[in-house]
């Protein structure tokens, strides 16, 4: 009987908005491609009831729990690639204990996610998206006063790749930055200050989040820390969603504390059509999707192809 060809699954968002590019490859390498249509994640248990059947998994933003990885292993399931940086969502711990082979792509959207922080930065100081809103919905023809961001103050959570591209961006446009992070090095070419969280922060025009979500960074952004925060901040996000408590920034821009926010990442994804942070017209939102340009999405996807197919002794 002849063995049935490899079998691997693919639920990333933007990797599955081009699959069409990648097809071949599978195709050549004698892969049964299994991609999936997904919004944002899948479940729990659809991944349960799917896993057993394939060989290897690109990971989005999935929960790849123990309970998934083992209903997993106990099929078909022998390797697994998260796609992209963020592994929040992975349980390393019982992928090894499964004896499955598990990692991620790291260190490969700083740039890109960099921009889309500089261009929320930018966004917020000078409300372009409001007033394109304003253009279109109402006709209208606003004129709103911004800030001008030389000399204006960033604290930057995060000096990663994510954190470090960013804050060269916004050297470049004259602010000064403060940088929040336990493992904070110094890199040549980048002035920037270190600082001690939640230290400094009544300094901040603006308040950028670029670091991973870990237990010292979930709810980073706190009830808290409203007492801490210079009154008007602009606070971003291109991060994970938790590191910021919903309800806290809710409070703080209801009390006016923080002017406005700029949000690729939510608590909870996608954002529901009755969350609290729609009521805020000076708010920019995003889909978890700063990262998603084609050459980042190309790169990435045959990066995590190259260490799947390794993974499973796959030629192609």
């Amino acid at each position: 009987m002849t063995a049935a060809p490899p079998r691997v699954l693919v639920t990333c968002p933007p990797m599955l908005g081009m699959i069409d590019a990648f097809r071949n490859r599978f195709a050549r390498a004698g892969v049964d491609l299994d991609a999936a249509h997904v919004v944002q994640t899948l479940s729990e248990e659809a991944l349960i009831a799917r896993l057993p059947g394939v060989d290897g998994w690109i990971i989005g933003d999935d929960p790849a729990t123990a309970r998934v990885l083992e209903a997993g292993a106990a099929g078909r399931l022998k390797a697994a690639v998260k796609w992209g940086v963020g592994t929040d969502n992975v349980d390393f711990a019982a992928a090894r204990r499964l004896g499955l082979d598990c990692t991620n792509t790291p260190g490969v959207f700083g740039r890109e996610v960099a921009d889309i922080a500089m261009h929320y930065v930018t966004a917020l100081a000078r409300h372009t998206v409001a007033i394109d809103r304003a253009i279109r919905q109402d006709a209208a023809w606003p004129k709103p006063r911004g800030l001008s961001l030389a000399g204006r103050t960033v604290a930057l959570v995060g000096f990663g790749d994510i954190g470090r591209q960013t804050a060269r961006r916004l050297l470049a446009a004259e602010m000064r930055v403060l940088a929040y992070d336990p493992a904070f090095a110094a890199q040549p070419g980048l002035d920037v200050t270190p600082a001690r969280w939640p230290e400094r922060l009544d300094e901040a025009d603006f308040l950028v989040f670029t670091c991973p979500l870990t237990e010292t960074t979930h709810h980073l952004f706190d009830r808290a820390l409203i007492e801490r925060l210079k009154p008007g901040v602009r606070v971003v996000n291109v991060g994970r969603g938790p590191v910021i408590a919903t309800d806290a920034l809710v409070a703080a821009l209801e009390r006016g504390v923080v002017h406005s926010a700029a949000l690729d990442v939510f608590e909870h994804e996608p954002l529901a059509a009755d969350a609290a942070l729609r009521r805020f017209d000076a708010c920019v939102f995003g889909s978890h999707n700063a990262s998603n340009t084609a050459d980042a999405v190309d790169r990435v996807s045959h990066q995590a192809i190259d260490t799947l197919f390794g993974y499973l002794g796959i030629d192609g």
